[in-house]
């Protein structure tokens, strides 16, 4: 598995984020995130519990985020689950083995901490495989996302956020290995069809 970080230039705003780094717990292939200050042994039976807990009810048929518990284990795809947690700002996970470990790690992050209308992003490699990740922070929940590879066809991204009004979620799609050292343009839409906001990220050498 190779993780890159993506360096995401908006049109108001600057994010930076490296997958695994600044807070967000990323665990590939059951790995252990970087050591955070402050991190603190979380565990008990409610933890336990919240991690196993079910999918909350579809709200509707709408577009916009698929709303899940914190802490819940989400099937994203090729083996990997993604996980948000209440604790930290933006803070997620992404984990293909050992999810509850990974979630307890990231409990003593502090997440993304990324600006208002941007976004944090990764990418994970493996064969073929290409997996985008990140997370959004909006005041608006965005309707939908797109990623736009080297100018390619537009790809449809799914999103995640937590119940209530959290002012953030996390989003992710699939694409082709091959074009993994391209740029990549991630567009936040509204509702109504309009743009909430567009960044271009370029990926970074391996990490």
């Amino acid at each position: 598995m190779r993780t890159k970080r993506l360096v995401l230039a908006g049109i108001a705003a600057l994010a930076l984020a490296l997958a695994g780094g600044g807070g967000t717990a990323l665990a590939v292939n059951g790995g252990e995130p970087p050591a955070a200050a402050g991190e603190t042994a979380g565990g008990g039976a409610r933890e336990a519990a919240a991690v196993q807990a079910p999918d909350l009810p579809a709200a509707s048929l709408t577009a916009g985020p698929r709303v899940v518990r914190p802490y819940q284990p989400v099937e994203i795809g090729q083996g990997a689950r993604m996980g948000l947690l209440p604790e930290g700002r933006q803070n997620y996970v992404v984990a293909w083995e050992n999810y509850a470990e990974s979630v307890e790690r990231a409990k003593g992050y502090a997440g993304d901490s990324i600006r208002p209308d941007s976004l944090s992003g990764g990418l994970h490699t493996e064969g073929d495989d290409a997996l985008y990740t990140g997370a959004f922070r909006t005041e608006t929940v965005p309707a939908r996302i797109t990623l736009r590879i080297d100018g390619g066809a537009a790809v449809e991204a799914s999103m995640l956020r937590l119940p209530g009004d959290p002012g953030w979620g996390t989003y992710y799609a699939f694409g082709d290995a091959s074009a993994a050292d391209t740029g990549v343009t991630v567009t936040a839409y509204a509702e109504d069809g309009g743009v909430l906001f567009e960044q271009h990220a370029d990926a970074s050498p391996r990490d």
